[in-house]
């Protein structure tokens, strides 16, 4: 799937407002935010800092997405857990999915091999996205978000984006 497409699903599903850190996997998505002036999109610096973002643009009346590699999950558990789920301040995370499978470089492998089982211990919903799957599971996310008020990932391996 191309970036213009994911991110016009992502609209057609509400989300109206990104932020987030910057992964090679999502680079082209990036791109498209930073020069397309129909999204609004937020560079941080952090993972916590985007999600401080997010839920800043959520109580203003918008419908947040954050993305960030999985690495990221780490650096923003905090503040989804004391923040988000204390307040009920929802928002997508895209989760670069760094470390899929024993793939990748060194550094990826340890929280490849955890980042699903973080959000399962802290009770955040989340699916692995595949190329035939995109739209149901943003669709998904996004009555996730509505109806339980919390935050949802969806999680991106490398390939299925373009």
């Amino acid at each position: 799937m191309k970036a213009e497409e994911f991110l016009n699903l992502l609209a057609s599903a509400g989300y109206n407002f990104f932020t987030g850190v910057p992964c090679s996997l999502i680079g082209d998505v990036i791109l498209l935010l930073e020069k397309e002036p129909r999204f609004t999109y937020m560079p941080a610096v952090r993972e916590d800092v985007a999600v401080g973002l997010a839920a800043g643009a959520y109580l203003g009346g918008k419908v947040p997405c954050v993305l960030m590699q999985n690495s990221g999950l780490g650096q923003c558990l905090n503040a989804l857990t004391s923040l988000n789920l204390v307040y009920k301040i929802p928002c997508l995370l895209i989760v670069t999915w760094r470390g899929y499978k024993g793939k990748d470089a060194p550094e990826h492998l340890v929280m490849g091999k955890a980042c699903a089982k973080v959000l399962k211990c802290v009770a955040l919903p989340y699916k692995k996205l595949t190329p035939k799957n995109v739209a149901k599971s943003i669709k998904w996310s996004r009555k996730i978000t509505s109806k339980k008020q919390i935050p949802v990932a969806l999680f991106l391996p490398k390939g299925v984006l373009q």
